[in-house]
């Protein structure tokens, strides 16, 4: 390919439900050692300061749980990616849970100012929620919320205090119009999120219908769908993939989904749309999953990806 690639490992766990996905990246790495695979070997990955030591202290943020670390977080994820995409390489981010996309989103944007993004988010999850509509406060489910600038006040369930809604004013951005978003695998939403997908009219290609009208009618429809944008991101969550196909080794697993090897055909297609920069797989939990199972495949699902942007 004509940019490098630079992995970025981001552990953080703030946003999650569930401890353990700040071990993922180490469980990937485990697993390439006990294959022999040199997928990292000599590499100079990028290790984003986690805080994950906030964890430790009581959070006073019942409705958006340590959004003061998660918006550090936010902020050192968006300053590397944006450093690696102006040096010319392509961030391949192995990152604990789902909240890093915001930092990654904001990165992209600060590195390409007045382009016009697309996001490709393949997931169990819409990840949608505010503050002022989330049932468990858990800011992994909320980083497309904070990307496309919502709040979602008419489906408001919590009274969000002032310093809460401070740090999510500070994260939230306009990096993404709805327009410009496509979920794949999305099964599993709550009536807030349905709510948005009614009244944004958002795109979701089911497991259902990738499997009627076939992967590679889908890739034609996401690049016609996306055909305005100027530059493509990509947001991998491993529970988009069926845990009895994959494992259970993953915070919210939920039935129905996405093969393997499903995943990785669509991953390659929208991998080599020439305006996708950037990657990123999300969610492994090792503590979740004794086997270490979801490890190996998110490994397999890597080293098939960085062979297919060789090609590019």
């Amino acid at each position: 390919m004509k940019s490098s690639i630079q992995f970025i490992f981001n552990n953080s766990e703030l946003g999650a439900g569930t401890r353990g996905s700040s071990l993922g990246s180490t469980t990937i790495l485990e697993a390439a050692k006990a294959k022999s695979s040199k997928l990292f070997l000599n590499k100079n990955i990028i290790h984003i300061k986690d805080f994950n030591e906030l964890l430790d202290s009581e959070n006073t943020f019942p409705f958006a749980k340590h959004i003061d670390g998660v918006y550090k977080v936010f902020e050192a994820s968006s300053n590397d990616v944006c450093a690696v995409l102006l040096s010319n390489k392509f961030p391949l981010i192995i990152a604990g849970d789902h909240s890093s996309a915001g930092g990654t989103i904001a990165g992209i944007q600060k590195a390409n100012t007045g382009k016009r993004l697309g996001v490709i988010w393949i997931d169990a999850h819409a990840d949608m929620h505010s503050p002022y509509t989330s049932p468990s406060g858990n800011l992994h489910g909320m980083p497309l919320a904070t990307a496309l600038g919502i709040d979602n006040l008419e489906s408001q369930r919590n009274n969000v205090d002032i310093e809460t809604a401070h740090y999510w004013n500070k994260l939230k951005s306009t990096a993404l119009k709805p327009e410009d978003l496509v979920y794949v695998s999305v099964r599993d939403t709550e009536k807030e999120e349905d709510f948005l997908f009614q009244n944004l009219n958002l795109k979701n290609y089911s497991v259902q219908e990738i499997r009627s009208l076939g992967i590679s009618n889908v890739i034609s429809s996401i690049s016609a769908y996306l055909e305005p944008c100027d530059i493509i991101y990509v947001s991998f969550d491993v529970d988009s993939m069926d845990p009895e196909l994959s494992s259970f080794g993953t915070g919210t697993p939920v039935l129905g989904g996405l093969s393997p090897e499903e995943a990785k055909e669509i991953l390659s297609a929208v991998l080599l749309f020439p305006k996708t920069l950037a990657f990123e797989l999300v969610e492994v939990n090792p503590s979740l999953d004794r086997e270490k199972k979801m490890a190996e495949v998110a490994l397999d699902i890597i080293e098939h990806i960085v062979e297919v942007l060789d090609q590019k």
